[in-house]
């Protein structure tokens, strides 16, 4: 497998080696996030599961999808919920908005 950015790894390993992968993963990640994405026979064309991420995987007639959890539902999920990837963004947006 490649490492292509930090933390990022593609290549192509049998289902045997993805599944003990995954489980190592899923192991050393703890409450960290992880994503595994891999081809598949179907309409997508691809696979995937998650660890530890606050949206659910929905199949929708055989297409698999991400749902955000609504406000409404989990008051607790979105008062954690952060926009962007880092602080920066954050601070760069407030600045913008005159936060």
């Amino acid at each position: 497998m490649l490492e292509v950015s930090a933390g990022v790894f593609i290549g192509r390993v049998s289902a045997r080696i993805r599944e003990e992968l995954w489980e190592r993963v899923k192991g050393t990640a703890g409450s960290g996030r992880a994503i595994l994405i891999w081809s598949a026979k179907n309409e997508q064309r691809l696979n995937f599961d998650v660890h530890e991420h606050h949206w659910d995987t929905v199949d929708l007639d055989g297409v698999t999808l991400m749902r955000r959890p609504s406000s409404n539902r989990n008051p607790k999920a979105s008062s954690q919920r952060r926009s962007g990837w880092s602080i920066a963004g954050s601070a760069r947006r407030a600045k913008r908005f005159g936060r």
